[in-house]
């Protein structure tokens, strides 16, 4: 056997671990075995955030600077042991005319992350709403909302429209997290007080961006078209559909270096609305340090 692929067992279950030295970020010379050791220490808090939701991968099975694919199923070759949810596809039918399905893999535990991780799945997108044990939604129990600028804005704008929701959720009584996204902008989250349809938590979020656009029209838009985001930050409300997904608070990001969806404290974000270097998104190991040092926001959230 190579010595870049083993066995390991996690958690009472055996993962096959292969190609550790291969380069998934090229740009950096990140391996594949640092993107397992990477998720490996972030699980705690990752698997808050995937536990009992149904998780699409994006692959880059030859490393970001190739070919990636969005794959939702599990694979051929799924272990048994990992834990699948099959939901109904929205708009899909069969030949026979019958709804479609979709059956995902449910990352719970260090072991399906790790195999996850393996088939060089950096990126994990979830639904905001979960799964009971006997595999049935039970509603969205957080709305996202995310903060996407169109050139010439960037993070620093992004930072100071995550200013006003937040402001207007806590006007509703939810509170905010920011995460950045790894990539240009900001996610903010916040918990509800009891699970939801998607539709709700859509229009709660929907009905935020609009205001924001009316009272703020030359920072923010609520509209999808690209064309009118020149110079704005897009309030994206619809990531809180029951199809859509979002790019976890913890995973990497399949970019051309290995940076991470970030947790990040209000003062950061107030500083980065001020100064255009105020607030930067982070590298993998910045964002291990982070949680080791700091802990995890939203676990702290829900302590409070």
């Amino acid at each position: 056997m190579p010595v870049s692929e083993m066995r390991v067992e996690i958690d009472g279950r055996m993962v096959k671990l292969s190609n550790l030295d291969k380069v998934l970020y090229p740009q950096t010379g990140t391996t594949k075995g640092e993107v397992l050791d990477y998720y490996a220490r972030v699980a705690p808090a990752i698997l808050r955030q995937l536990r009992d939701r149904a998780v699409t991968r994006v692959r880059w099975p030859h490393g970001t600077g190739q070919a990636n694919f969005f794959e939702k199923n599990a694979p051929a070759g799924t272990p048994s042991w990992v834990r699948t949810v099959t939901v109904p596809t929205s708009g899909s039918r069969t030949a026979d005319q019958r709804e479609g399905t979709l059956t995902f893999p449910v990352a719970d535990d260090l072991a399906t992350l790790t195999w996850m991780a393996n088939l060089a799945a950096l990126e994990l997108h979830v639904h905001q709403w979960r799964v009971d044990d006997s595999g049935e939604p039970v509603g969205a129990d957080r709305i996202v909302i995310d903060l996407d600028p169109g050139a010439p804005a960037g993070l620093q704008e992004c930072s100071q429209v995550a200013l006003l929701v937040r402001d207007t959720l806590a006007g509703h009584g939810l509170t905010a997290i920011p995460v950045l996204s790894g990539s240009k902008g900001l996610h903010l989250y916040a918990t509800l007080p009891a699970p939801a349809e998607p539709e709700v938590a859509t229009g709660i979020a929907k009905a935020i961006a609009d205001g924001l656009e009316v009272s703020h029209p030359r920072l923010v838009t609520a509209t999808m078209t690209k064309a009118r985001r020149a110079g704005k930050v897009f309030v994206d409300w619809s990531q809180n559909s029951g199809s859509k997904t979002t790019l976890a608070p913890w995973s990497l990001r399949g970019g051309d270096r290995p940076t991470a969806a970030a947790p990040v404290s209000w003062a950061e974000v107030e500083a980065g609305a001020e100064d255009p270097l105020g607030l930067e998104q982070m590298d993998f190991r910045e964002v291990v340090r982070r949680l080791e040092t700091f802990g995890d926001p939203f676990d702290q959230a829900n302590d409070g």
